[in-house]
């Protein structure tokens, strides 16, 4: 009777082990780290999000930038301090802007394959997305290790059946052209975003889309 009861409570500490071990953890609140690549340089990110926002910080050279965003695509800002320089700007995108940027990102069908890796520690399957205007397909890798708020989570990616990890990000640049980044998320946690992180601090100067642009292409 004892075997029996000692084999039983194996058996049931295993499945919990393996329970725990497949447990998708799911985030409200945290902290991203991503990697990715421009111009040659290697780009390190950090993100805060919670449900309805999200606030992510790079260095490009000698300049700070955090992007501000909202979950609903009302609220875009693009916030740069050089502080050798004593420069601080934030440039907020007016409704038409983030609309036209909206409208600009591809319009996506999902084909799962049966292909697996892990990346970062996260069990990763592999997604074949069609862009429907232009017939160009990418190579996404997303896992269902974790879920997070849909404001962490690019639009056209929202139904494509888990986190993308790896992963191509389409943005507007300067010129209007579409720009394209392969990005990694490279780690996740709960840790709570310091205050103020989410909105932009009385010391910048504000200035339009139109100003950020014409300074991004060194006018």
């Amino acid at each position: 009777m004892k075997i029996k009861f000692l084999t039983v409570a194996v058996g049931i500490a295993l499945s919990a082990t393996i329970l725990s071990a497949n447990a998708q953890k799911s985030y409200t609140e945290g902290l991203l780290t991503l990697k990715t690549s421009t111009g040659g340089q290697d780009v390190e990110l950090k993100e805060y999000f919670r449900t309805d926002s999200t606030a992510a910080t790079f260095s490009a050279g000698p300049a700070n930038i955090k992007l501000l965003a909202d979950a609903n695509y009302k609220f875009y800002a693009v916030l740069a301090s050089v502080p050798a320089a004593n420069i601080k700007k934030a440039a907020i995108y007016t409704l038409d802007e983030i609309n036209q940027v909206v409208s600009s990102f591809p319009a996506f069908t999902f084909a799962p394959l049966t292909e697996t890796k892990q990346i970062a520690g996260f069990n990763c399957k592999k997604v074949v997305a069609t862009d429907t205007k232009t017939q160009k397909t990418y190579d996404i890798w997303i896992t269902n290790d974790i879920a997070l708020p849909a404001a962490v989570i690019d639009k056209y990616y929202a139904s494509i059946g888990g986190v993308p990890i790896q992963y191509p990000s389409f943005q507007q640049g300067p010129d209007g052209a579409l720009v394209i980044n392969v990005y990694t998320i490279t780690g996740v946690s709960d840790q709570k975003a310091p205050a103020g992180t989410f909105g932009i601090a009385p010391d910048f100067d504000k200035i339009s889309k139109d100003q950020l642009d014409a300074m991004s292409r060194g006018k």
